[in-house]
């Protein structure tokens, strides 16, 4: 319902990700999701003296009027074109060796867009393996190698999110730092060593400002469980209140 109202009556045509995030999420775990099934997987994800920092660059941003849809519009055609030559029902059903052999057939902005969404697949099926074996090193060059795609094949970040990220790869304590979200403003989020965090935000909040002239907001984010559990203390409050 929550994705619908995004879809039909906002008007962006956005995935499923967040909403699910905040519904299934689960302390201490990443969730694998296969957003064209729903089937999902809780994932361990041990830290370990590690934390994620959210860095919200404070960009002005308006995503229905960005070119978030036309990003989606072009893979569409992509995957029309590659279903000319091979049969599959989307992108993310490809390898990257699978994609590679059929991208002579595509050009120009849908051939980086396609290779974006395959290729970040690729990167997910990755970093859960990585998240698996608690290689941390893994997953955080990984998350790198995410930004570099959004930036280059995508092309979803700004000159604030790519600041962010580049001072922030080379942070001591630092394992990776890509932007998050649907790009063209909003946040980075960054896998860095605990006992950095307090001198991280403060050198990128003062560097970033100089440059841009803007102050970013920094969280420090905890794994925990889904909106469930609010949704059953609301309940019980209501049921309370329903008894007085």
């Amino acid at each position: 319902m929550a994705q619908h109202a995004e879809n039909d009556f906002v008007g962006m045509n956005c995935g499923i990700m967040d909403q699910f995030a905040s519904g299934f999420g689960k302390k201490d775990c990443a969730i694998a999701l296969d957003c064209n099934t729903l089937e999902y997987e809780h994932v361990p994800l041990e830290m370990r003296g590690l934390k994620f920092v959210i860095a919200n660059t404070n960009k002005k941003r308006g995503l229905v009027d960005s070119a978030y849809n036309q990003r989606r519009s072009e893979c569409q055609q992509a995957l029309e074109i590659l279903q000319q030559h091979t049969s599959v029902e989307n992108l993310c059903q490809l390898t990257v060796s699978q994609f590679d052999e059929l991208s002579s057939n595509l050009s120009g902005d849908v051939l980086k867009r396609a290779r974006h969404a395959v290729r970040e697949n690729g990167h997910v099926r990755e970093a859960i393996t990585a998240l698996k074996r608690g290689d941390m090193v893994r997953f955080g060059q990984l998350m790198n190698a995410s930004h570099t795609s959004l930036r280059d094949d995508y092309e979803v970040t700004c000159p604030e999110l790519d600041f962010l990220v580049e001072r922030a790869q080379q942070f001591p304590g630092v394992l990776g730092s890509r932007m998050t979200g649907a790009g063209f403003g909003g946040c980075t989020v960054t896998l860095i060593a605990e006992n950095q965090v307090n001198a991280f935000v403060e050198t990128l909040g003062k560097a970033y400002e100089e440059r841009f002239g803007l102050r970013a907001d920094f969280y420090v984010a905890e794994i925990g469980d889904g909106a469930r559990d609010s949704l059953s203390l609301l309940s019980k409050l209501v049921r309370k209140s329903a008894t007085q």
